[in-house]
């Protein structure tokens, strides 16, 4: 059975809703399925006052937290962080940093691995995102299974780098269904393709 890992980082709830969805599609294309939050690092004082980080800190906080050995368990990776001025988050970045011994083990390497993302508009800059974070899945030698163009629903939510999320300006549009398709397509590809590799 193809293992999967799916490491995210949701600040206001997006990329939690995102996670459960590849899950649940990943499952149903046969493979075994770990989801893991990357920890919160900002004190909760800071976002008290906004009620979806909160309430999406307070859902997710005593669960399992993203480590490397996710990432080595697995035959497939889905990365997931929101963008952050074209690139990722830092509570993502800080836990990609903590994986250089894995990688220099060479642990990291010969898995597939794909993204998703989120922002409050349209181009938000999540394709830079999900380029800024492809970068280090090469430099661990892992194979970017990015979607492409290769299911029509595509060419619907138009981002062939991975899954993007547009949350709008109150970070409270939910998942629309080309996205929720779009990452059930993406769940089955990377299953499909980390199963041949594996």
């Amino acid at each position: 059975m193809t293992k999967l890992a799916i490491l995210y980082y949701s600040a206001t709830g997006h990329g939690t809703a995102m996670a459960d969805r590849l899950k649940t599609a990943a499952e149903a294309a046969g493979a075994e399925v770990r989801v893991r939050h990357i920890a919160e690092t900002t004190d909760p004082s800071v976002f008290a006052e906004n009620p979806a980080w909160k309430s999406n800190y307070e859902a997710t906080k005593d669960l399992p937290a993203a480590t490397g050995d996710d990432i080595v368990w697995a035959d497939g990776v889905i990365l997931g962080s929101p963008t952050r001025f074209g690139n990722t988050a830092a509570p993502f970045q800080a836990f990609i940093d903590t994986l250089g011994g894995l990688w220099a083990q060479g642990k990291l390497a010969d898995k597939a691995y794909a993204g998703f993302t989120s922002s409050q508009t349209a181009h938000g800059g999540q394709e830079a995102t999900l380029l800024a974070l492809y970068t280090s899945v090469m430099h661990w030698g892992g194979v970017v299974v990015a979607p492409g163009y290769t299911d029509g629903i595509k060419f619907a939510d138009g981002n062939p780098y991975g899954v993007g999320h547009v949350t709008g300006a109150n970070n409270t549009d939910e998942l629309s269904s080309a996205t929720l398709d779009a990452l059930d397509h993406l769940a089955t590809r990377v299953v499909t393709v980390a199963g041949k590799l594996a």
